[in-house]
């Protein structure tokens, strides 16, 4: 089909400024018709070259950051009887601590993140807000403090921190994270405390000691590795790097929404069978490290991935559902990287350790390699082979 003389003459008044906005592109206005023409269908090529930004730091003065993504099970979806004490998580933390990360990183919304979907009702789902986000009220009592103010709060007690902050110091950053929605960082401070001074005080009631000792059981990888992670290795806080405003996304009829995702996944599902099988059976064991080790394996993510998103992509119903779950969940994972970005943007340098859950490894080791001055740690480095 020839393109209609409208359009012709459009891509030629852009190659005219393209190429010379002078006097002499006034003149190359008055070729024959097919001069345009090959000029309209180069240009676009011209536009589709991409820069290369691969070695844009091979001159960074600055140390580069290494990070490490574990791709986690959700602990709180395990079959019910799984052992998940921490004798069974000891080996996985032993080898975590070994790579000794300076930040952590969870996924969890941030407090501010919360408080941005709770001011927007008619944006975000009141449910959403509730299933994703802590409540803060009994902190809220305790302090005085709302989200806002103990954000503010947090970062001004950060800053003035000593190298080995005091019991009440801790017991006051336990309550402050408390009250801006960051119940793990919460933790780590608590963790940090000797069992004589894990009481009420500071800002801390009762209640809110109650909920600490609850969070120390509670089974959570951003309680159980990441909290405990930071606090054996002397860290202040861990950082939040969930999202669930990319995926907010506009489903139309949630019901056949779900369903129809739900047929593209059963269809894929005898594909990671016997994957399944294999990490239910570690599950069962108590063999926690050597999970670890299967899920973060390339293959079994690529297998996942196949089982999941693939499946999704290919769901054919007019409303192009499995689209919709994918854009979400881009949307979503592109958020939770800068959010990980943010947590070294003033550490060069950095050893980073993401923790999140497993589907999200591909995307994250993807997308933070291609940052400036990072480098991506293999897990099967950190984590070992098994039988060693």
């Amino acid at each position: 089909m020839q393109p209609s003389p409208s359009r012709i003459a459009h891509s030629a008044r852009a190659a005219a400024r393209f190429f010379d906005a002078g006097s002499a592109s006034a003149r190359q206005l008055q070729r024959p018709a097919h001069c345009w023409l090959w000029l309209a269908l180069i240009v676009p090529c011209i536009a589709q070259a991409q820069v290369d930004l691969s070695q844009l730091d091979a001159e960074m003065a600055a140390p580069r950051t290494q990070v490490l993504v574990l791709g986690s099970v959700h602990l709180s979806q395990l079959p019910k009887g799984s052992d998940i004490r921490a004798a069974r998580l000891q080996p996985l933390m032993d080898r975590l601590a070994a790579y000794a990360p300076t930040i952590i990183t969870t996924e969890d919304l941030s407090g501010e993140t919360c408080d941005l979907m709770r001011r927007h009702p008619a944006v975000y789902l009141p449910e959403d807000t509730t299933t994703y986000c802590p409540d803060t009220g009994e902190a809220a009592r305790a302090t005085g403090l709302d989200v806002p103010a103990a954000l503010g709060q947090v970062r001004t007690a950060l800053r003035s921190l000593p190298s080995a902050p005091t019991p009440a110091q801790r017991r006051h950053l336990a309550a402050l994270f408390l009250a801006s929605g960051e119940p793990p960082s919460a933790l780590v401070q608590w963790l940090q405390l000797a069992p004589a001074e894990q009481r009420s005080g500071d800002g801390l009631d009762a209640a809110l000691v109650a909920r600490l000792r609850s969070m120390e059981q509670r089974p959570n990888e951003s309680y159980q590795i990441a909290a405990r992670l930071a606090a054996r290795l002397g860290l202040q806080r861990v950082h939040p790097a969930d999202d669930h405003t990319g995926d907010n996304v506009d489903l139309g009829d949630p019901a056949a929404y779900g369903k129809a995702i739900q047929a593209a996944w059963d269809k894929a599902a005898p594909q990671a069978r016997a994957m399944r099988e294999h990490e239910d059976q570690l599950t069962s064991q108590g063999k926690l490290l050597e999970l670890y080790r299967a899920i973060n394996l390339p293959a079994s993510q690529q297998l996942a991935i196949a089982a999941d998103f693939r499946a999704a992509l290919s769901e054919g119903s007019p409303q192009r559902y499995g689209y919709r779950y994918m854009s979400g969940w881009e949307i979503r994972n592109l958020r939770m990287v800068s959010n990980v970005r943010a947590s070294f943007a003033e550490q060069p340098g950095a050893k980073v350790l993401a923790v999140v859950g497993a589907m999200h490894k591909p995307w994250f080791d993807n997308w933070l390699g291609q940052l400036q001055g990072v480098d991506i740690v293999d897990a099967a480095q950190v984590l070992g082979a098994d039988g060693k």
